[in-house]
């Protein structure tokens, strides 16, 4: 078990391959860098891989008080520069998009390229008429998750999650043991981001001076707000290429890894 102390914090990390170029991994909330297992053993033959698990998450370290997001990017900028891994291919799903969008706002120089995944950036799209039937929703599924935590239930919190907001029905049963037990171990800390205001917001101004290539990717069977969030998103990155992953959901890297690594590595081979 490899950790290092970021930031104060031990966070359990793999780094494997030999390629030139560095490619970072940020997971989302709920799981950690198994998530990107199906990639990062293929990718690896072309680059030099990180995956790790963000504080408060599986095997690192969880810091009790109320955290934020701005500690993921600081940890995040820590691990590049502790590695020696700057600039690198920086990789982001779902709230891990999150937390390298603000990162790319704050620290171009480490980015050789930047690929992010269905953001849940929703504050972009709270005035958007096309879908103000949808959020409500989404609010309410929110707060039942909410409440399973603060009760006890974290199992069927983690059920609802996957099969309502993230990857659709029935997706929970399909899912590999040890991904359900990653949700359930870490549903506190998806908690403890929601607690943080700023968690699900970006200033679009601050990304205007990134200009490294950048992929912005959505799934064809994922939720309809999405697609509207990387619109948002590719207006204010100037050298931003959008991607529909054709089939795939929330979290292609699990559902259609071969699609994801032919994204991941063809994007990235041509920044080099």
């Amino acid at each position: 078990m490899a950790t290092a102390k970021i930031n104060g914090v031990n966070l359990y990390y793999e780094l494997t391959g030999s390629g030139r170029d560095p490619m970072v991994f940020v997971h989302g909330s709920w799981v950690d860098h198994q998530s990107w297992e199906l990639v990062a053993k293929e990718l690896a033959k072309d680059f030099r891989v990180l995956t790790y698990d963000r504080r408060g998450h599986s095997q690192s370290e969880r810091v009790i008080g109320q955290g934020n997001i701005n500690e993921d990017v600081k940890d995040l900028i820590t691990l590049v520069e502790e590695f020696d891994l700057s600039p690198a291919h920086i990789v982001g799903n779902s709230f891990g998009g999150n937390i390298v969008l603000r990162t790319a706002a704050t620290r171009p120089d480490i980015f050789k390229s930047m690929l992010v995944h269905e953001p849940p950036l929703l504050s972009l799209i709270e005035d958007d008429p096309n879908v103000q039937g949808i959020l409500p929703e989404i609010d309410k599924t929110f707060q039942q998750v909410v409440n399973l935590i603060l009760g006890g239930n974290r199992a069927k919190a983690a059920q609802i999650f996957v099969d309502q907001i993230a990857l659709g029905s029935g997706s929970w049963e399909q899912l590999p043991e040890m991904i359900k037990k990653s949700f359930v171990f870490n549903a506190m800390t998806w908690y403890d981001e929601l607690q943080d205001p700023q968690s699900l917001q970006i200033d679009l101004s601050s990304l205007s001076n990134f200009k490294k290539p950048t992929l912005l990717s959505t799934g064809s069977d994922s939720p309809p707000f999405f697609p509207i969030i990387i619109d948002c998103l590719k207006a204010s990155l100037a050298q931003a290429k959008q991607i529909t992953i054709d089939g795939a959901g929330h979290v292609p890297q699990m559902s259609h890894p071969e699609k994801y690594i032919d994204m991941v590595k063809g994007f990235c081979l041509q920044t080099t």
